[in-house]
């Protein structure tokens, strides 16, 4: 489901005022009885809803202009920003056969400026007033958004006004190629370069009937964008962008009557659009099992089972969920427990998603090597069968129910969480308060729900089953291929862009001003407590009252950084807190899951480069109850050698699989080269096929019971519980044994003499990636050089308007997004520009990489650093808003021994930087003569990259000289089971880690 359902600890959401819809309501809801109120301006209020002490609820009010423009506002003080979305009822359900694509090339389209905002102007306004912005696209809507400091408001809705009503005419045939090139480049980097990434494709277009708007997928095909045009581009927009067809929701610091004074001014005189109306399909049908497949640059083969369910809103789009959470999801799942458990999979779950058109219910399986698709595919039938004959018990409504409120309160968390959800409800179902509705049907639901969506969609019905199958040859599908899409049945549909014409409003205002804002808002840094125990533990915390929960993080320094002094172990760091994600000595491990679930908690153990980390997250009503399991967790692990076995051959498995993803392959190659064979960081925190292999239980005791102490450790605690309701609860940390840990020391790079360009072959690469830079001297400072050189990078690569993002991206179209920056932590760290582009385009990316870093230090412009002091000066706004970011910063003053009081002498610095101390930080830390270049790609490329000048060294995928590498070593398969990713985490540091699946 799209949407998440809201109810917690018996709290309910309470309409105090209703007024006439504009519509009848959805089915489920209580009509209104009351008169619309009708403001002087022609707006009308048609709903109201407030909060009652003690009751968790989004209040809110409800207007429609005379344009048709549906307003909602959210009025939340608690911190200093306001959120403005603009929802556009338009997605890629709207295109048509041959003009795929066009619901996301047009997001694009929008940020490419207006009648009164220059081209690439949005981005660079809003990140300079402080703010971060987007926009996104799927099926059924397009959304656009910013988070402003709340004096910005005025300037949020001024540029979303404009591009709703003043747009077209700036459109121009440069714009067009140049964003066609960047959604192609968004297509290669997210489909067709990522392992299975045609997966979704390939179910789309199977399980939908030939010309149904979702047997496509949003992105689109690339022969449907190379022949769009210009003209197809306005009339999709005259279209759908009316704004009859848009909700305008508002959240945060402002008042609700100046967000209508400004909406109106804004938005009031741009001209209806042609009406729209709802669409509306059959559920597609399937007569008998429709088996497809393909071939991807995978080691693992997958399995997807798909059946079609209902679309979003549907009465039985909750028992399915719930359904889905039972057969595939978590621990105490079937599909666990027949497939991951036993080993015969390294991963396998069910999910169940609803649009507003349809939905689907899929079962998802990598086996193991040696494992058939054929024999996976039973196990699903199996496991179906074994469902029948067990149904639901109280337990799994249980579990389903309380992480479904869970949930639905941390996306209460944020203003934008807020505002998001209103503006769906609008959109999907002309009630914003439709939470109301869900929370209901949560409340209602019972085991015969669930069991009724089972044999109404799933048992005996017939599915797509997809199998992708790695290049080699060696795996088959699950059985041979049996349909091709029928065309026969398709017939064109209405012209929808007859007659279309662009009318201008006309104000009475200067639109080509920008607003002026007001006085900054006060930033408020959290108050905070800290005591630190006898052992050694320090906890510093914060309260946090806005949601009833409570967020936890415990950082064990080490990580690791510990394997240096073992690098024969290495991965030993990462295992440990794997089987720290198991049982206990009172639980097994699906018995602790299935604990956590009916509290709707979260206990996570993680390995970093440099810390272990233990998550934790819990309803502010359950924290005891989740603390007693945290206890079980941390200090009686269960060690089961069961586990450990299963855990360490899918650590043996991702390590075999980096060769995957040429992102993952150039970071690796990339820390290889910084760091060089001695230093722990060049290897990868999962460890090497070698050393995980030599790993016994034994040696996760001994990593256990040697490093994990309190005296290295700090706990930081944010949320609705003040000190003295924590204390209590946190008895067992002080009877934590004190332990004698030794952390090593920084240790020196590898420094090249000169720029050289390191290349690794990846056959058929879509795209490549490339990597430049070096390790640096700098440790993580807050005030000093590395938060000089983290100004002075902002301009070149630090925000999307930067010198490097502006020329690969905007101006020559190579890439959909590059970047740099310096990543320190308490070791030196290094600076690193990247990006994946093009692979035509690789040389061309190089050169404009080593010019963009090269010329950076000839200094910057008095507009540079006005931007470069107005974006930074502003986003403290942003920074303090949710319990994680809270947990963020607390977790820094702990970390580098800093006190609150930081963030002024920031600011100091900040007001008081020059054009020269920029320059000076270039100059210093930017060596463009000595740096490592990396690039990952098709052998295609590197006459182009010879011609470049530099010296060219070839690797094979383990990273040596390709004249040295065995002959097998250059045909490791490739391979992905979770994916792996490329990551930063709250210092920036890059590394690779694994996506939880």
């Amino acid at each position: 489901m799209n949407l998440r359902l809201l109810s917690t600890l018996g709290l309910a959401l309470v309409t105090t005022a209703s007024f006439a819809q504009q519509k009848p309501a959805t089915k489920g809801t209580k009509a209104a009885t009351a008169k619309t109120t009708t403001l002087p301006s022609g707006t009308k209020l048609v709903e109201k809803v407030t909060k009652q002490p003690g009751q968790l609820v989004i209040p809110y009010e409800k207007y429609v202009l005379p344009n048709g423009l549906t307003l909602i506002v959210t009025e939340d003080h608690s911190d200093p920003l306001v959120h403005v979305d603009v929802t556009y009822h338009v997605g890629s359900a709207r295109e048509q056969i041959g003009k795929s694509g066009f619901a996301h090339f047009f997001e694009h389209m929008m940020f490419q400026g207006s009648d009164n905002v220059g081209d690439q102007m949005h981005f660079k306004l809003v990140t300079a007033a402080g703010g971060t912005l987007n926009g996104t696209t799927n099926t059924d809507r397009t959304n656009y958004f910013e988070t402003l400091p709340s004096n910005q408001l005025e300037t949020g809705l001024w540029l979303e006004a404009d591009r709703m009503g003043f747009l077209l005419d700036a459109v121009s045939q440069k714009k067009f190629e140049i964003q066609r090139s960047t959604v192609k480049n968004e297509r290669g980097q997210n489909y067709d370069n990522r392992p299975y990434g045609l997966a979704s494709e390939y179910i789309s277009k199977t399980l939908y009937p030939y010309g149904h708007p979702y047997s496509w997928l949003t992105i689109g095909y690339l022969e449907d964008l190379d022949r769009s045009n210009v003209d197809d581009l306005k009339n999709f927009f005259l279209r759908w962008y009316g704004p009859n067809n848009a909700t305008l929701t508002v959240g945060g610091d402002v008042k609700p009557a100046e967000v209508v004074k400004l909406a109106e001014k804004y938005f009031g005189s741009i001209k209806r659009g042609p009406a729209v109306t709802p669409t509306k399909l059959p559920a597609p049908t399937l007569t008998a099992d429709r088996y497809v497949s393909y071939q991807d640059n995978v080691r693992f083969p997958m399995l997807q089972v798909v059946f079609p369910t209902v679309a979003h809103g549907h009465a039985d789009e909750l028992p399915l969920d719930a359904l889905a959470q039972i057969l595939g999801s978590g621990k105490n799942s079937l599909l666990y427990k027949n497939m991951v458990k036993n080993q015969k999979a390294v991963q396998a779950q069910a999910y169940q998603q609803n649009s507003e058109l349809g939905g689907q219910l899929a079962f998802v399986a990598l086996p193991f090597p040696g494992k058939g698709l054929d024999s996976l595919e039973l196990i699903v039938r199996s496991t179906m069968a074994e469902f029948e004959k067990r149904g639901v018990t109280d337990e799994d409504l249980q579990r389903f129910k309380a992480q479904t409120r869970a949930q639905t309160v941390s996306g209460l968390a944020s203003v934008s969480g807020k505002v998001s959800q209103l503006a769906a409800n609008q959109t999907f179902f002309n009630n914003p308060n439709y939470i109301t509705v869900e929370n209901k049907a949560l409340d209602a639901l019972t085991k015969a729900d669930v069991q009724r969506a089972y044999d109404k969609y799933l048992k005996g019905k017939k599915a797509v089953i997809l199998s992708v199958v790695p290049k080699t040859g060696d795996v088959a599908p699950a059985k041979p291929d049996n349909y091709t899409v029928d065309k026969s049945g398709y017939q064109d549909p209405k012209d929808e862009y007859a007659g279309l014409k662009y009318v201008k409003a006309t104000d009475s205002f200067d639109r080509s001003k920008q607003p002026a804002a007001g006085a900054n808002p006060v930033v408020k840094v959290p108050a905070l407590y800290q005591e630190t125990m006898p052992n050694g533990l320090k906890v510093v915390g914060t309260r946090n009252a806005e949601i009833p929960a409570v967020t936890m993080r415990l950082t064990i320094r080490g990580g690791h950084r510990l394997e240096q002094t073992m690098p024969e172990k290495a991965g030993i760091a990462a295992l440990t807190a794997a089987m720290l994600n198991e049982g206990s000595e009172k639980y097994t491990g699906e018995q602790f899951s299935a604990a956590l679930d009916k509290l709707g908690s979260r206990i996570s153990v993680n390995a970093d480069d440099n810390e272990t980390v233990v998550s934790v997250q819990s309803l502010t009503a359950n924290l005891p109850a989740t603390m007693a399991l945290l206890e079980e967790r941390l200090m009686r692990p269960r060690f089961d050698a069961t586990d450990f076995a299963r855990l360490k051959k899918q650590q043996l498995e991702l390590i075999g699989n980096f060769t995957t993803q040429p992102a993952v392959i150039a970071d690796l190659t990339y820390n290889k080269l910084l760091y060089g064979t001695s230093n722990i960081a060049g290897v990868a925190t999962a460890g090497t096929t070698a050393s995980v292999t030599s790993l016994t239980l034994d040696d996760v005791k001994d990593f256990y019971n040697k490093y994990y102490a309190p005296n290295v450790s700090y706990l930081v605690v944010v949320g609705d519980v003040d000190q003295k309701g924590l204390t209590p609860q946190l008895g067992f940390l002080k009877n934590w044994a004190k332990k004698d840990v030794s952390i090593p020391a920084d240790m020196a790079g590898v420094q090249p003499d000169k720029t050289t360009l390191y290349f690794v072959n990846k056959p058929g690469a879509a795209q490549s990636e490339i990597r430049v830079g070096y390790l640096t001297d700098m440790k993580y400072d807050a005030t000093g050089p590395y938060y000089r050189a983290y100004l002075a990078n902002y301009l070149l690569g630090g925000a999307f308007n930067s010198r490097i993002n502006l020329n690969l991206r905007e101006n020559k179209g190579y890439t959909y997004g590059a970047r740099s920056g310096y990543a320190g932590t308490q070791y030196a760290g290094p600076f690193t520009a990247q990006a994946g582009v093009r692979a035509d385009a690789t040389a061309a990316s190089v050169k404009e990489f080593m010019s963009e870093i090269t010329n950076y230090g000839n200094g910057i412009s008095d507009e540079e650093l006005a931007f470069l002091q107005s974006s930074v000066g502003q986003v403290d706004a942003l920074r303090y808003e949710t319990n994680q970011q809270k947990a963020g910063f607390l977790a820094r003053l702990v970390e580098y021994s800093l006190e609150p009081s930081y963030v002024q002498q920031q600011s100091d610095i900040l007001k008081k930087l020059t054009k020269e101390d920029v320059q000076a930080s270039a100059k210093k830390y930017l060596p463009a003569d000595k740096m490592f270049i990396v690039v990952v790609g098709d052998n295609k490329q590197l006459p182009a990259l010879q011609e470049l000048g530099y010296p060219v060294v070839e690797l094979d995928l383990e990273g040596k000289p390709v004249a040295a590498a065995a002959p097998a070593a250059a045909e490791a398969p490739a391979a992905v089971v979770d994916e792996k990713i490329k990551t930063k985490d709250g210092k920036g540091k890059t590394k690779v880690k694994t996506k939880k699946g």
